[in-house]
Protein backbone atom coordinates (compact mmCIF):
# COMPACT_ATOMS: atom_id res chain seq x y z
CA UNK A 1 0.00 0.00 0.00
CA UNK A 2 1.24 3.81 -0.37
CA UNK A 3 1.43 6.27 1.61
CA UNK A 4 -1.26 9.14 0.97
CA UNK A 5 -0.20 11.60 -1.99
CA UNK A 6 2.25 9.45 -2.98
CA UNK A 7 2.39 7.85 -6.93
CA UNK A 8 2.01 4.12 -6.98
CA UNK A 9 5.06 2.56 -9.25
CA UNK A 10 3.14 0.78 -12.29
CA UNK A 11 3.26 -3.30 -11.98
CA UNK A 12 6.69 -4.67 -13.59
CA UNK A 13 5.93 -6.80 -16.33
CA UNK A 14 7.06 -10.15 -17.05
CA UNK A 15 8.48 -8.61 -20.76
CA UNK A 16 8.42 -4.94 -22.09
CA UNK A 17 5.51 -2.81 -21.85
CA UNK A 18 5.33 -2.39 -25.85
CA UNK A 19 6.77 -5.82 -26.67
CA UNK A 20 3.34 -7.25 -28.06
CA UNK A 21 3.08 -4.81 -30.61
CA UNK A 22 6.73 -4.97 -31.70
CA UNK A 23 6.16 -8.85 -31.67
CA UNK A 24 4.75 -9.05 -35.48
CA UNK A 25 7.90 -6.79 -36.53
CA UNK A 26 10.37 -9.47 -35.05
CA UNK A 27 9.40 -11.79 -37.07
CA UNK A 28 11.69 -12.15 -40.08
CA UNK A 29 11.22 -14.23 -43.37
CA UNK A 30 13.95 -16.85 -44.06
CA UNK A 31 14.42 -19.17 -46.49
CA UNK A 32 10.29 -19.54 -46.39
CA UNK A 33 10.45 -19.78 -42.93
CA UNK A 34 9.16 -17.30 -40.19
CA UNK A 35 11.86 -16.98 -37.63
CA UNK A 36 13.30 -14.50 -34.64
CA UNK A 37 16.97 -13.78 -34.77
CA UNK A 38 18.82 -14.85 -31.53
CA UNK A 39 19.52 -11.44 -30.15
CA UNK A 40 15.77 -10.34 -30.30
CA UNK A 41 14.83 -13.13 -28.56
CA UNK A 42 17.89 -12.74 -26.10
CA UNK A 43 15.94 -9.17 -25.17
CA UNK A 44 12.70 -10.78 -25.20
CA UNK A 45 13.66 -13.29 -22.45
CA UNK A 46 15.62 -10.83 -20.43
CA UNK A 47 19.49 -12.22 -21.33
CA UNK A 48 22.32 -11.80 -23.22
CA UNK A 49 22.61 -13.30 -26.46
CA UNK A 50 25.42 -15.78 -25.68
CA UNK A 51 22.99 -17.76 -23.15
CA UNK A 52 20.59 -18.13 -25.52
CA UNK A 53 23.04 -19.69 -27.95
CA UNK A 54 24.72 -21.48 -24.72
CA UNK A 55 21.12 -23.50 -24.05
CA UNK A 56 20.64 -23.94 -27.61
CA UNK A 57 24.42 -25.99 -28.40
CA UNK A 58 23.75 -27.69 -24.53
CA UNK A 59 20.86 -29.24 -26.23
CA UNK A 60 21.81 -30.05 -29.69
CA UNK A 61 18.47 -33.46 -29.62
CA UNK A 62 16.30 -30.38 -29.05
CA UNK A 63 17.28 -28.17 -31.75
CA UNK A 64 17.15 -30.09 -34.85
CA UNK A 65 18.07 -27.83 -38.16
CA UNK A 66 14.25 -27.00 -38.77
CA UNK A 67 13.82 -25.76 -35.37
CA UNK A 68 17.05 -23.35 -35.52
CA UNK A 69 19.97 -22.68 -37.75
CA UNK A 70 22.89 -20.28 -38.71
CA UNK A 71 22.42 -17.64 -41.11
CA UNK A 72 24.63 -16.94 -44.03
CA UNK A 73 26.60 -14.08 -44.74
CA UNK A 74 24.11 -13.47 -47.77
CA UNK A 75 21.19 -13.82 -45.55
CA UNK A 76 22.30 -11.48 -42.43
CA UNK A 77 23.95 -8.75 -44.79
CA UNK A 78 20.54 -8.81 -46.12
CA UNK A 79 18.59 -8.48 -43.12
CA UNK A 80 21.46 -6.10 -41.60
CA UNK A 81 20.60 -4.09 -44.50
CA UNK A 82 16.72 -4.50 -43.79
CA UNK A 83 16.73 -3.96 -40.44
CA UNK A 84 19.06 -1.24 -39.94
CA UNK A 85 21.25 -2.60 -37.52
CA UNK A 86 24.66 -2.57 -36.90
CA UNK A 87 27.33 -2.95 -39.42
CA UNK A 88 29.59 -6.01 -38.96
CA UNK A 89 33.12 -4.16 -38.58
CA UNK A 90 32.38 -0.97 -35.88
CA UNK A 91 31.08 -2.44 -32.33
CA UNK A 92 28.15 -4.92 -34.44
CA UNK A 93 28.31 -9.07 -33.84
CA UNK A 94 31.16 -11.07 -35.13
CA UNK A 95 29.50 -13.83 -35.59
CA UNK A 96 26.54 -15.06 -38.03
CA UNK A 97 23.04 -15.15 -36.24
CA UNK A 98 21.20 -17.96 -35.78
CA UNK A 99 17.34 -17.62 -36.17
CA UNK A 100 14.98 -19.83 -34.21
CA UNK A 101 11.45 -21.10 -35.96
CA UNK A 102 8.12 -21.37 -34.30
CA UNK A 103 9.48 -25.07 -32.65
CA UNK A 104 12.91 -23.20 -31.87
CA UNK A 105 11.01 -20.94 -29.94
CA UNK A 106 8.85 -23.35 -28.18
CA UNK A 107 12.09 -25.72 -27.49
CA UNK A 108 14.07 -22.54 -26.02
CA UNK A 109 11.23 -21.36 -23.52
CA UNK A 110 11.47 -24.55 -22.00
CA UNK A 111 14.80 -24.79 -22.39
CA UNK A 112 15.62 -21.27 -20.01
CA UNK A 113 13.01 -22.30 -17.52
CA UNK A 114 12.55 -19.08 -16.32
CA UNK A 115 8.81 -17.29 -15.41
CA UNK A 116 9.67 -14.74 -17.67
CA UNK A 117 10.52 -16.97 -20.71
CA UNK A 118 7.32 -18.69 -20.03
CA UNK A 119 5.23 -15.31 -20.29
CA UNK A 120 7.16 -13.97 -23.07
CA UNK A 121 6.78 -17.74 -25.46
CA UNK A 122 2.96 -17.23 -25.08
CA UNK A 123 2.96 -13.90 -26.56
CA UNK A 124 5.47 -14.96 -29.35
CA UNK A 125 3.32 -18.05 -30.36
CA UNK A 126 0.37 -15.66 -30.23
CA UNK A 127 2.12 -13.42 -32.99
CA UNK A 128 3.48 -16.31 -35.22
CA UNK A 129 -0.35 -17.18 -35.35
CA UNK A 130 -0.76 -13.39 -36.24
CA UNK A 131 2.04 -14.02 -38.92
CA UNK A 132 0.36 -17.38 -40.15
CA UNK A 133 -3.00 -15.88 -40.34
CA UNK A 134 -2.21 -13.13 -42.31
CA UNK A 135 0.35 -15.29 -44.70
CA UNK A 136 -2.70 -17.34 -45.23
CA UNK A 137 -4.60 -14.60 -46.25
CA UNK A 138 -2.62 -13.17 -48.99
CA UNK A 139 -2.19 -16.71 -50.61
CA UNK A 140 -5.73 -16.65 -50.80
CA UNK A 141 -6.04 -12.93 -51.78
CA UNK A 142 -3.37 -14.35 -54.54
CA UNK A 143 -5.21 -17.09 -55.66
CA UNK A 144 -8.22 -15.14 -56.46
CA UNK A 145 -6.37 -12.38 -58.49
CA UNK A 146 -4.79 -15.27 -60.39
CA UNK A 147 -8.37 -16.96 -61.21
CA UNK A 148 -10.01 -12.90 -61.85
CA UNK A 149 -6.92 -12.49 -64.72
CA UNK A 150 -7.62 -15.73 -66.79
CA UNK A 151 -10.80 -15.40 -66.41
CA UNK A 152 -10.96 -11.97 -67.52
CA UNK A 153 -8.08 -11.60 -69.98
CA UNK A 154 -9.44 -12.24 -73.52
CA UNK A 155 -12.17 -9.39 -72.49
CA UNK A 156 -9.89 -6.89 -71.39
CA UNK A 157 -7.61 -7.33 -73.84
CA UNK A 158 -9.95 -6.54 -76.76
CA UNK A 159 -11.15 -3.72 -74.48
CA UNK A 160 -7.25 -2.85 -74.30
CA UNK A 161 -6.79 -2.79 -77.89
CA UNK A 162 -9.82 -0.66 -78.63
CA UNK A 163 -8.00 2.04 -76.49
CA UNK A 164 -5.11 1.67 -78.09
CA UNK A 165 -6.63 2.33 -81.45
CA UNK A 166 -8.62 5.32 -79.93
CA UNK A 167 -5.28 6.65 -78.28
CA UNK A 168 -3.19 6.36 -81.78
CA UNK A 169 -3.45 9.57 -83.79
CA UNK A 170 -4.84 9.01 -87.60
CA UNK A 171 -2.14 8.45 -90.21
CA UNK A 172 -2.44 11.22 -92.50
CA UNK A 173 -0.36 11.32 -95.54
CA UNK A 174 2.83 13.27 -95.42
CA UNK A 175 3.78 16.35 -97.94
CA UNK A 176 6.52 16.81 -99.37
CA UNK A 177 8.55 20.09 -98.89
CA UNK A 178 9.10 22.05 -101.84
CA UNK A 179 7.68 23.11 -104.96
CA UNK A 180 5.56 20.50 -106.74
CA UNK A 181 6.18 20.20 -110.22
CA UNK A 182 3.08 18.85 -112.28
CA UNK A 183 3.47 15.74 -114.06
CA UNK A 184 2.80 15.77 -117.71
CA UNK A 185 0.62 13.43 -119.76
CA UNK A 186 1.73 12.04 -122.61
CA UNK A 187 -0.32 13.20 -125.40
Amino acid sequence: MTAPGSVAEPPVLPYPADAVERLDALILQVRGLSVMLDSDLAILYGVRTAMVLRAMRRNPGRFPPDFAFELTAEEAGALRIQSGSSSEGHGGRRYLPFVFTEEGVAMLSSVLRSERAVAVNVEIMRAFVRMRRMLAGHADLAARLDDLETRYNGQFRVIFEAIRELMAPPASPVRRIGFAIPEETPA
